[in-house]
């Protein structure tokens, strides 16, 4: 009878193995690190099951197992919608700050991404008579309902997870142009700079950096400290973060050491 008992149960671990790993993908979309013990609770199972589905996520590349928990793999991210329903008020807060930088009459570069499309959105609808470059699509449509903004849309190839162009195409359409300030996202934030998921994106936010006078990356706190493929600029090319927490040990250090300026969005 009790062998029986443990088979049935073994059965409704095996139904529920499914939607409980869903859920385990879902909290990682969420931030950038699991552990153990939190999913445990989370999901009210034990700390074994869950070791044993970190390990079969891991073996479908969906995850990267660490000690105590697991992290997303290397250069995955979630496409540009999925993140626009991610930490949204922190990203409002982050765009009402970085919107203070700016000046009526400016000339802008915007980047792709989620908390840039936040970032543009409040720059329209606290700014006028600004030249916009960008390769988002997102950018373009939040700021169209502004007439006084002029938006120049860069030709390339279309990437539909991210929602923008990127290639030569749009690279040389840039470099024929300058600016006051770039606005770019980013996928991570390290103690060597900022970093990118898609690697054809970034070389668009070099060329962007390279073209303004002066850069501002946007990016809440779940950037801190996640290394992805593409480094697009060190912190010697940003003069101001913007982000929703404070930031510290290594990181913070970089930063301060390079100049960069801190703004923490309340």
């Amino acid at each position: 009878m009790e062998k029986r008992e443990n088979r049935d149960a073994a059965d409704d671990m095996r139904l529920n193995k499914g939607a409980r790993q869903s859920r385990i993908l879902d909290e990682l979309a969420e931030g950038p690190s699991l552990r153990v013990a939190e999913l445990a609770a989370l999901l009210s199972v034990s700390t074994e099951t869950i070791r044993r589905d970190l390990d079969e996520l891991t073996a479908l590349g969906r995850l990267n197992r660490t000690y105590g928990g697991a992290v997303r793999p290397l250069g995955s991210e979630p496409n540009v919608t999925e993140r626009h329903h991610l930490f949204v008020p922190e990203r409002e807060r982050i765009a009402r700050a970085a919107s203070r930088l700016v000046k009526s009459g400016q000339v802008l570069m915007i980047g792709s991404g989620s908390t840039t499309v936040h970032t543009a959105r409040r720059i329209a609808a606290d700014h006028r008579d600004l030249i916009v470059f960008t390769h988002s699509f997102g950018v373009a449509t939040v700021m169209a309902g502004n007439p006084t903004i002029r938006i120049q849309m860069a030709p390339g190839t279309y990437v539909g997870s991210e929602g923008a162009t990127v290639g030569v195409h749009t690279r040389s359409f840039l470099d024929g142009f300058s600016a006051d300030l770039a606005f770019l996202g980013a996928s991570g934030l390290t103690t060597e700079g900022a970093n990118d998921a898609l690697i054809e994106a970034a070389a668009i936010y070099c060329a962007m950096i390279a073209r303004s006078a002066a850069t501002v990356v946007v990016a809440d706190h779940s950037k801190f400290e996640r290394t992805f493929p593409a480094r697009f600029g060190t912190w010697h090319d940003i003069k101001h973060l913007v982000t929703d927490r404070p930031v510290s040990g290594a990181l913070h250090a970089a930063i301060h050491r390079a100049g960069t300026e801190i703004l923490i969005a309340s």
